[in-house]
């Protein structure tokens, strides 16, 4: 009965390690690496009292901002997990204790494994649907499931969808307005012909995993359809568990059973054949029997190298939506869309310098406005273009383009078509002095060149005159579009 017991709280133990290496890999997700390494990196799992999580954090101040700002949701992802938790509360960590409260953590659960398990804690009490439709969904994790996999699959996968990933919150631009169109018409008539599968496409922090989850919510709330969402390591670790306990036919059954399969991050099947071949099959039996399939990879179908061939046929056979890198306007959208859900008042100069300064990842936009708005809220300071130079210091250094005067004289020489000797000539010629104004202008906005320096640069001229080319310029972009697309194209072509 004692070994029975020992293999139970230990069993337990590995569970709840588990779950709280998925609930801190979806804050890392969700937050960005930047805030995830400013606020959370530093917490650690001290107990499961009843249905309260204990959380530690070495400093009051950690504790405050981490109970004000993320308290929420770490009870909703504690919940999610179906662990019997209702609760979290976060504590300051005793001098020297936060280095071993994870190891602590077996010794507090089998004295709450003693008595009745809370509901939940072994298996999972049913969580609210937004209708009777399941929503199965599921994160990557570090290992393989444990466990029989003749358990209920579908439960194993559930967890709830993130709340903020919703169609109305999603920023629609030129480079996802495509996407965008696909992921409603088939949040609104699944398998519509021509429509199925839906593969989104597109790099890092663009919005992918946005739409996959604001399907997945409209599609709960508008019909009553079992939707599976998993990422393609999951759906690989489920395949592995079912081969390893000879319950294939169960996995397949369960997988079939679904009205829509949505499998994010696909490239991670790239090289793992057994998996694609059950995926192929999978997939050829819920589109035969009118099911829904939405995949999303870093790449389209055709340049998944290492998929099979067939597998590649069948994935670009319905729609492939991309959805390119942001746009400074989408940018700007998105930035002002964040701090009007914070109720922060942003100068509009400062979100149009993240807006310029990040350009390669949306998660990493939020991340820094994140910190500029923590860093204003715990000193009681507004919002500055200087403050933000300070605070996002580092983000800003990793993001230095390092643009040099030369090579934008070069680059707007050739645009406009006119020799390189004429950025420093005394020509006033129209079609010579704008696009010298123009240089100027992002010679100010990409370098960190002083006025007088790029003054010198431009003929000896002097730096009022500098300052002349930077406000007629910025005056022109306002007044005209064509031209504020012009300089744009510019700016884009150099930055990259």
């Amino acid at each position: 009965m004692e070994n029975e017991l020992g293999t139970s709280s230990a069993a337990a133990t590995g569970q709840i390690a588990e779950a709280w290496a998925r609930i801190r890999g979806r804050l890392r997700e969700e937050v960005g690496e930047v805030e995830y390494r400013s606020w959370l990196r530093q917490m650690t799992l001290s107990a499961i009292e009843g249905e309260e999580a204990v959380i530690l954090l070495p400093t009051r101040f950690l504790r405050d901002w981490v109970r004000s700002h993320y308290g929420d949701r770490l009870r909703s992802l504690w919940t999610a997990e179906n662990l019997g938790v209702r609760r979290v509360e976060i504590r300051v960590a005793p001098e020297g204790r936060a280095p071993e409260a994870e190891a602590a953590l077996a010794s507090s659960l089998a004295e709450n494994l003693a008595a009745p398990a809370p509901q939940g804690l072994a298996g999972a009490a049913p969580q609210p649907r937004p209708t009777q439709s399941t929503l199965a969904l599921a994160e990557p994790v570090a290992s393989a499931p444990r466990g029989d996999a003749r358990s209920d699959s579908r439960n194993d996968w559930a967890a709830p969808l993130d709340p903020r990933f919703t169609f109305d919150s999603f920023v629609v631009g030129k480079p996802n307005e495509f996407a965008h169109a696909c992921a409603r018409r088939v949040a609104e008539k699944p398998a519509s012909p021509g429509f199925n599968p839906l593969f989104l496409y597109g790099g890092v922090g663009l919005g992918k995993t946005h739409l996959m989850h604001a399907i997945a919510w409209a599609i709960s709330f508008n019909g009553q359809r079992n939707v599976a969402y998993m990422s393609a390591e999951k759906f690989m670790y489920r395949f592995i568990a079912a081969l390893r306990s000879q319950s294939t036919m169960e996995f397949k059954e369960s997988l079939r059973s679904v009205d829509v399969l949505m499998i994010d991050d696909l490239q991670f099947l790239i090289g793992k054949d057994n998996t694609q071949e059950e995926f192929f099959h999978t997939f050829n039996a819920l589109v035969d029997a009118g099911k829904q399939i939405v995949v999303s990879a870093d790449k389209s179908p055709s340049d998944l190298s290492g998929l099979e061939d067939r597998l590649r046929t069948r994935l670009g056979c319905g729609m492939v939506a991309d959805i390119h890198a942001t746009t400074y306007e989408l940018r700007i959208s998105i930035l002002q869309a964040k701090a009007q859900g914070a109720e922060v008042d942003v100068p509009p100069r400062v979100l149009e310098f993240l807006a310029h300064k990040i350009t390669s990842n949306v998660r990493e936009l939020e991340g820094a406005l994140n910190r500029l708005i923590a860093h204003a809220n715990l000193f009681g300071r507004p919002i500055t273009l200087e403050s933000a130079q300070e605070v996002l210091h580092d983000i800003l250094r990793a993001h230095d383009r390092r643009v040099t005067i030369e090579e934008i004289q070069r680059k707007v020489a050739e645009h406009y078509n006119i020799r390189l000797t004429d950025m420093s000539s005394a020509r006033r010629a129209r079609n010579v002095a704008r696009p010298r104004q123009v240089a100027m202008y992002l010679a100010k906005q990409l370098t960190s060149r002083s006025l007088p320096e790029i003054g010198r640069r431009f003929g000896n001229r002097d730096h009022t005159t500098v300052m002349h080319a930077v406000s007629r310029v910025a005056e022109l972009m306002q007044s005209d579009s064509t031209f504020a697309e012009d300089v744009e194209l510019l700016r884009r072509m150099l930055e990259t």
